[in-house]
């Protein structure tokens, strides 16, 4: 008699519910929300650029990175000198294109970069252009936000995720109050 094998065919997430990466009293945890993996991970899975034998295909409408009026888009040449070398404190947004978090947070963080204009920096890295910033801060998930002041990344300020308005302005508020005023 022969045994019928049934095989299961297991990918890693491409979205995870992950919880606020920070969770000292100063900065409370927030909210859990929703990341997009890196894209080694979407091709490790096998969902990348792949010619499927199906007759429907679906395409994925462009997200445009580019900046808006409060948000300037940078690049690992334009790091040092828009973030380290910074004399206020800069939030930075780590974005890609085919990342549907990333689409989400985007009019909220357009929102926050015209409200904090005067005691806030909003700078946009766009994840697939610049593989040595992701590699050096460690950015897993999408969208990621890390605040820099005094060219240093502010401890427990990294958070991935989605995030709504309301959670982005408290997030900021949190860190921006602690901040000493010069």
């Amino acid at each position: 008699m022969e045994a019928n094998v049934v095989s299961k065919l297991v990918l890693p997430p491409v979205r995870t519910a992950t919880s606020s990466s920070y969770s000292s009293p100063t900065a409370p945890k927030l909210f859990s929300s929703f990341s997009c993996g890196s894209r080694s991970q979407i091709r490790q899975a096998g969902l990348g650029n792949s010619s499927s034998s199906s007759s429907s295909s679906r395409t994925v409408p462009k997200f445009s990175i580019a900046s808006s009026a409060g948000i300037q888009e940078i690049n690992e040449t334009q790091f040092r000198d828009s973030v380290l070398n910074s004399d206020r404190p800069v939030l930075v947004e780590f974005v890609a294109s085919w990342c549907g978090p990333c689409r989400l947070i985007s009019p909220a963080m357009e929102w926050l970069a015209q409200e904090y204009k005067d005691r806030l920096t909003v700078v946009k890295i766009d994840h697939d252009a610049n593989p040595k910033l992701i590699e050096e801060y460690k950015v897993y998930g999408l969208p990621a936000l890390i605040l820099f002041t005094n060219g240093k990344e502010v401890p427990e300020s990294r958070r991935e995720g989605a995030i709504a308005k309301a959670k982005l302005q408290e997030y900021v508020d949190v860190f921006l109050e602690s901040m000493p005023v010069a």
